[in-house]
């Protein structure tokens, strides 16, 4: 079989198994034994195309041409290859995790989320292996429409308000802006397909890039730049597993992929840089990022503050991508690596807690660490890999993002990211802190007996905890399908420290 029918066969593959999961709905285990070895098979097709993209080939493959000039296409570079091989892996350790979860916590409608979720991760390996807009448009529309039956999941009065947000932004932007910005582009310049050193050089009056970037920029949602940004923490109504989709491995990661795709491959970072056509960019992307960390201080629950974490590390890819330097690119494309491995552990500690002791708010937290010590261990792992410490994935990124600003001569975002990593600090260290330096479980079992034998109350925390949970000694960590997961993927932040130097090499040729 050659490249290209393994490039097709990775997208057909989960499409098939979302058909066989429907078809086992009745058999649990026969649903999840098909979505996992779907998962495994999908990843598997995706490595076949790993080397000859590492030999400096750009496989590809045509579907069908639509009009003369506008195919239905898909093509491997550099950057689709890595987005591709992040969504395929976390495709299966997040399955693996789902099984915990969802019987954990005896979700209900368990078939249809992992139909859902098959076809998601189709639609993303279609944005990430697409050879022109027109594709990836197509692609990022299914995307869009496959998740949102997984952000109203519980079908909550809650959840259909959530899914409404959700639908709203994302295709009110994808159609009234970033649509527009196609045509556009089509129109300009005679072709939509992806080319090295941009399409839309001289083809545009100096005033026009800008507005064809705000287009581009603000149509393209799932990056969730402010002010459109509502609709990712108010999807985190969803399950977790879901919540790991929309900021790890597909919805979120679709958004900054297709930003860096559209600067490099479509308008061309030389040409954004002689323009100076993506300076307002810098500056609400650097926003963004200060505003939704200082948002995220100000949540108490756990994944409202990851929530607004997300948006914030989103715009450091947006912000590598308006720098438009060699350095601060390839940091970009980096970023959307070491944040996809980062948050999922994050996500997934936060859904293992839920799962073992119900809680949702930070501040009923107090010393379940030490009931929870590998989840509380992960998610210290993922944290400082989000801050940008080594030795974890995420203080590469961050260097070379940094660098790239200097390159740039714009230091004033170099301030910007050594501000957000000490808000990371302030948001993130905390859940681990009230984990492990809060009073043990035993202690609090003890003031509450002895709280409850005083005054004829029965003992609880500020948020009616009471002896449950921390107290009572009655926590213990999550299912293994749960906590196996999220120690993969943190082990996985170490793994991108200490092999960034090939990832570096794979992304180098995009901006060669």
């Amino acid at each position: 079989m050659g490249v290209q029918e393994y490039i097709l066969l990775s997208m057909i593959l989960p499409l098939l198994g979302a058909v066989m999961i429907g078809m086992s709905g009745p058999r649990p285990n026969q649903r999840e034994t098909v979505t996992i070895v779907t998962a495994i098979a999908t990843f598997v097709c995706v490595l076949q195309v790993l080397q000859p993209v590492l030999d400096g080939q750009i496989p590809a493959v045509t579907v069908a041409e639509i009009v003369p000039g506008l195919p239905l296409a898909f093509a491997v570079e550099p950057l689709g290859m890595m987005f591709a091989l992040i969504a395929s892996f976390l495709w299966i350790v997040t399955s693996f995790y789902a099984i915990g979860y969802m019987r954990g916590h005896n979700e209900p409608n368990q078939t249809r989320f992992y139909m859902c979720f098959a076809i998601a991760i189709a639609s993303a390996l279609g944005v990430a292996f697409s050879a022109n807009m027109f594709t990836l448009f197509i692609a990022y529309e299914v995307l869009t429409l496959s998740t949102y039956p997984l952000v109203t999941h519980s079908q909550t009065e809650e959840a259909k308000r959530a899914g409404r947000t959700y639908l709203g932004i994302l295709m009110s932007t994808s159609i009234g802006l970033l649509l527009v910005a196609v045509i556009w582009t089509w129109w300009a310049a005679g072709t939509l397909d992806f080319t090295k050193g941009g399409i839309l050089k001289g083809k545009l009056d100096d005033g026009l890039v800008i507005v064809m970037l705000f287009l581009y920029m603000y149509g393209i949602g799932k990056a969730a730049l402010m002010p459109i940004h509502r609709w990712l923490p108010a999807a985190m109504v969803a399950p977790t597993p879901v919540s790991a989709l929309l900021h790890a491995v597909a919805v979120v990661k679709a958004g900054v992929f297709t930003i860096l795709k559209v600067i490099i491959y479509i308008f061309g970072a030389e040409y954004l840089r002689e323009t100076g056509a993506s300076v307002w960019l810098m500056y609400v992307a650097g926003a963004t990022i200060l505003l939704a960390s200082l948002v995220a201080l100000t949540k108490d629950n756990l994944k409202a503050r990851l929530a607004y974490s997300t948006v914030s590390q989103l715009s450091y890819i947006v912000l590598a991508g308006a720098l438009s330097t060699s350095m601060s690119l390839v940091g970009g494309a980096m970023h959307i690596a070491m944040h996809a491995f980062g948050k999922i552990t994050l996500f997934f500690c936060a859904g293992a807690i839920m799962v073992a002791s119900h809680k949702t708010e930070i501040s009923q937290m107090r010393g379940l660490g030490w009931r929870m010590p590998f989840t509380f261990g992960a998610f210290l792992i993922g944290a400082l890999s989000v801050i940008g410490l080594p030795p974890l994935g995420g203080s590469w990124s961050k260097w070379y993002i940094a660098l790239g600003a200097a390159d740039a001569d714009q230091l004033i975002f170099i301030a910007v990211l050594m501000i957000s990593s000490l808000l990371n600090i302030a948001y993130l260290f905390p859940v681990f802190a009230r984990g492990f330096f809060g009073p043990r479980a035993e202690e609090e079992a003890q003031m509450a007996d002895a709280h409850h034998h005083g005054d004829g109350h029965h003992g609880t925390d500020e948020h009616g905890a009471g002896d449950h949970g921390a107290g009572g000694g009655r926590i213990q960590e999550a299912p293994l399908f749960c906590v196996v997961p999220l120690w993969v993927t943190a082990l996985g932040c170490f793994a991108l420290f200490l092999f960034a130097d090939r990832l570096y090499a794979m992304l180098a040729p995009i901006v060669k």
